[in-house]
């Protein structure tokens, strides 16, 4: 399989009778080795098409896009960041690039004024002027080195509409009460240091992707529920942060009305903010955008699409698929559904989705840390 020219057409889930049944009602043949691309087992509505942007990018989390074009890419095993290059703007990569190793955790990346800002655990750094020294990365400055390096201690982040950065803080736990944790933080950076830290939402166990809508400008976020109270409890959580000082319920209340067997006692979770959408149970919901392009059926246009990394902590694996969340004028969830499934094969995965993001024409992208490769989806009726 070349490394730029994989391309499925994927059929309609509609238009093979019993396709969903066939997939999963039989056991899969053993799949080969991570790392190889099985595009031809994707689910895609009709008129969709997946096809491989670019390999070769190990342990590929979550990616940032610059306005000539650069996607920058960090990881969490690798401790590498990426610059994924279209030089010819033929819509598949023709180089990555390594810009920065042996950090520990880098997965999140935000780009501002021309530099690429990078969580890595503790310290959030800053790469200047980096699309002018890819051949040649400067030595990151460091803005702020104060964070805790403990359990959910990887940092998605991204920069607000507001022109700070947002940073989460997740849970050092499975589950506990520990105070400074569980919550999004937002930063005012001005020159090379943090000049004000806020507390934007609490309640938050651990949120590895979020964003912004594109009228309102809220902010909205996944959060991944708790483990160890079964298979089916509680669900993941795709939420909204209007305005800071928002509680959303941990470690207290999950899914909005599911108190805690440790910590809920005396509790009620109508104290807390509940979610827009519970997501299915142990899913790990990670990166989520709105669609703001047009090349999409219109039905798409500012609704919420999500990248579902996968259970590890239910005895039948669910998860690894990319899902759609479809909200009406007022904000509120009337749907939750599959966009792209088939990463999991019965109960063997070749593929885990990390992170979605809008291309200028209106494809998208996904990565995927499983295979290390980043997937362009695109539409054509």
């Amino acid at each position: 399989m070349g490394l730029f020219t994989t391309l499925f057409t994927a059929p309609s889930r509609c238009s093979l009778l019993g396709c969903a049944a066939l997939a999963f009602s039989f056991p899969s043949p053993t799949l080969a080795a991570k790392g190889d691309i099985h595009l031809d087992k994707l689910n895609l509505p009709e008129g969709f098409k997946i096809e491989v942007y670019a390999r070769d990018v190990p342990n590929a989390r979550h990616m940032t896009l610059s306005d000539s074009g650069t996607l920058f890419v960090g990881s969490r095993g690798e401790g590498k960041v990426y610059a994924v290059l279209d030089r010819d703007g033929d819509q598949k990569a023709d180089e990555v690039k390594v810009i920065a190793e042996g950090l520990k955790h880098p997965t999140g990346v935000a780009l501002r004024d021309g530099d690429l800002y990078v969580s890595a655990t503790t310290s959030i750094l800053r790469f200047d002027d980096i699309e002018a020294n890819l051949d040649n990365p400067p030595k990151p400055v460091a803005i702020t080195d104060q964070f805790p390096d403990k359990h959910h201690g990887w940092k998605y982040i991204a920069f607000g509409p507001d022109g700070w950065l947002y940073v989460p803080i997740g849970a050092p736990c499975n589950i506990c009460d520990e105070p400074g944790y569980a919550n999004i933080q937002r930063l005012k950076i001005e020159g090379d240091r943090v000049v004000k830290t806020e507390t934007w939402a609490e309640g938050v166990r651990n949120t590895v992707g979020f964003t912004w809508h594109p009228e309102t400008g809220h902010l909205w976020f996944t959060d991944n529920g708790r483990d160890m109270m079964g298979d089916d409890i509680p669900p993941c959580e795709l939420n909204t942060a209007p305005t800071a000082g928002m509680h959303f319920g941990f470690p207290y209340c999950h899914g909005g009305d599911i108190l805690d067997p440790e910590f809920g006692t005396g509790k009620s979770c109508s104290d807390y903010v509940a979610p827009v959408q519970n997501l299915g149970p142990h899913v790990a919901p990670l990166g989520v955008r709105f669609y703001t392009g047009d090349q999409f059926p219109a039905e798409y246009k500012h609704q919420v699409l999500i990248a579902e990394h996968g259970s590890w902590n239910r005895s039948q694996k669910i998860g690894y698929r990319v899902t759609k969340v479809t909200l009406n004028d007022k904000g509120e969830a009337t749907s939750y559904e599959p966009f792209i499934d088939g990463w999991l094969q019965g109960q063997e995965n070749w593929g885990r989705p990390v992170d979605v993001l809008v291309m200028p024409d209106g494809a998208l992208l996904v990565s995927d840390d499983y295979a290390g490769a980043i997937y362009r989806v695109s539409y054509a009726p």
